[in-house]
C-alpha cells in the first residue's frame, strides 16, 4: 500500500473517507496527479516513483496550518 497526500480546496462532504477516487496523471519535470473532478492535486512525484494504479481510497482527511489534505491509499 502506498499513501499520497492531495491538497484540497474543500474539506467538506465532497471527499468522503473510504470512497475510491480515480486520479489523472500529468507530466512535466515530475509527475503530478489530480483527483477526479479536480477535487485535489498531489505534490510533485519524482519520475522513478510514478504511481502504478489510477484508483485510490481516501483513508484520512487533515488540516495543516496552510493546507487541507486528503490522504489516498493506492494498491501497489
Amino acid at each position: 500500500m502506498r499513501r499520497v497526500e492531495f491538497s484540497i480546496e474543500d474539506n467538506g462532504p465532497s471527499i468522503e473517507i473510504g470512497k475510491e477516487y480515480e486520479v489523472v496523471e500529468y507530466l512535466s519535470a515530475n509527475y503530478f496527479y489530480m483527483m477526479e473532478n479536480a477535487l485535489g492535486m498531489s505534490p510533485p512525484v519524482p519520475l522513478n516513483q510514478r504511481l502504478k494504479t489510477r484508483k485510490g481510497k481516501v483513508v484520512e482527511k487533515k488540516n495543516t496550518e496552510r493546507l487541507k489534505l486528503a490522504v489516498l491509499e493506492f494498491d501497489e
